[in-house]
């Protein structure tokens, strides 16, 4: 499946979990086997270039599969998962957001950790606030955006502060990464803390700031079938694509660190 295509599924599935709960083709919300169907995985909206990657190869491979995504908020996949959401396969942007998954008994099998990511500074084309370091974050009349406390992106953000001693006052929490890098490219915000792999996918529409505080809160990204998936093989095979040789090579061209 193209990325038009892919971005067509997501918009279906997205429609489905508020709606009657289908994907909204007629098509099953997970197939039999990994021979046919479709297989639907719910993943960090900072996952969503490499996964739709990866869901390219998995379908060369499998043709009978149609992988379906939906990506959002890692804390919020989570609460859509335990009302009943269909998922087959959940990958989430830090452990203490799987482990929620885990303590409400709906994880399949056991996590496998694929990937981290780091925390970085992203600006507007420019940088006009002139920001330069984590310090500068804390600027008065500075307009910074950050994730909210429950998201991954935002609990990193809170440990670095904590580790700091410096307190932040973002003008806005977002429920996602993607949602704090969209109000620094529509220059909503003079500054974002969100993933540098988010900021490289961004390309010319941002520019990005490392600080070295940010290593003092590296997520580690783990993945797992969902409890009750009838596609067990399908799920299976694509958190062996995720987490073997292809799948670390796309995610490190992408940015991400190795587990």
């Amino acid at each position: 499946m193209k990325p038009l295509a892919k971005a067509a599924a997501v918009v279906l599935l997205l429609a489905a979990l508020t709606g009657c709960g289908s994907a909204g083709t007629g098509v099953p919300a997970s197939g039999k086997n990994d021979d046919g169907g479709t297989l639907t995985v719910f993943a960090a909206a900072s996952l969503r270039s490499t996964f739709i990657e990866l869901a390219e190869r998995f379908e060369a491979k499998h043709p009978g599969v149609d992988v379906r995504f939906s990506f959002a908020g890692s804390s919020d996949l989570v609460s859509q998962i335990s009302q009943g959401a269909p998922a087959d396969v959940f990958a989430a942007a830090d452990t203490a957001t799987m482990t929620r998954l885990q303590d409400a008994q709906l994880t399949e099998s056991a996590p496998v950790a694929f990937a981290t990511n780091t925390l970085a500074i992203a600006v507007p084309p420019g940088n006009p606030a002139e920001v330069q370091s984590y310090s500068d974050l804390a600027r008065p009349g500075l307009k910074l955006v950050a994730c909210a406390a429950q998201v991954p992106c935002g609990a990193a953000a809170k440990k670095i502060a904590t580790e700091t001693g410096m307190a932040l006052a973002p003008v806005s929490e977002e429920n996602s990464v993607t949602d704090v890098l969209g109000k620094v490219i529509s220059g909503e915000a003079d500054a974002g803390l969100v993933y540098a792999t988010d900021i490289r996918t961004a390309g010319e529409k941002v520019e990005g700031i490392d600080f070295p505080e940010s290593a003092g809160a590296v997520n580690s990204y783990p993945i797992a079938a969902v409890k009750g998936t009838p596609n067990k093989a399908a799920a299976d095979a694509f958190i062996a694509l995720a987490t073997g040789a292809q799948g670390r090579q796309v995610l490190a061209d992408a940015g991400f660190g190795q587990p």
